[in-house]
């Protein structure tokens, strides 16, 4: 999405379109792809508790900046990883898009996404409702932070082979 002016709106129908591109290039393990897709300032989060909004002052799975979000991407994309070796396959189904807030250029999303792992023959489903906020630049929409409540992140702290 290309030449999205950050004084306008963005639509519903865009912001859909380009986590449904997020989701694939996850799916895809394309995290060259998925590392532009961010602001420099952005943030990742996926915390063990699902009604704490103090990120940084609790206990997180993932509480990635950007050079984290460099340093998870060259480790799961090259060399030994014990989360990565060998990569799970992965397929994720987001849906029910709700608008949170809304501004000229700017807008967060909460959704809700399956991830379906297939690693060793082996099948997991995993449940969250995520929270993306998307901005407006001359490059096309980026993500400005990405948080993602899994339903049962209190029992998650095993290998999670992949990104949400």
């Amino acid at each position: 999405m290309k030449d999205v002016l950050t004084d306008t709106e963005i639509t519903l129908d865009a912001a859909v379109k380009f986590l449904w591109q997020e989701a694939d290039i996850l799916d895809r393990h394309d995290y060259a792809a998925w590392l532009p897709l961010w602001t420099e300032d952005g943030m990742y989060v996926i915390p063990t508790d699902t009604q704490t909004t103090d990120f940084a002052n609790s206990l997180n799975i993932v509480y990635d900046d950007a050079e984290m979000r460099r340093m998870r991407a060259a480790r799961l994309s090259g060399g030994f990883s014990i989360s990565a070796a060998p990569p799970a396959q992965c397929v994720r189904t987001l849906s029910r898009f709700v608008i949170e807030d809304q501004a000229p250029g700017r807008i967060t999303l909460r959704s809700a996404l399956h991830v379906i792992e297939d690693k060793f023959g082996r099948q997991r489903l995993f449940a969250a409702n995520v929270t993306h906020e998307l901005v407006a630049t001359e490059e096309g929409l980026k993500i400005a932070g990405k948080v993602v409540h899994l339903l049962n992140a209190d029992g998650m702290l095993t290998s999670i082979s992949y990104l949400f």
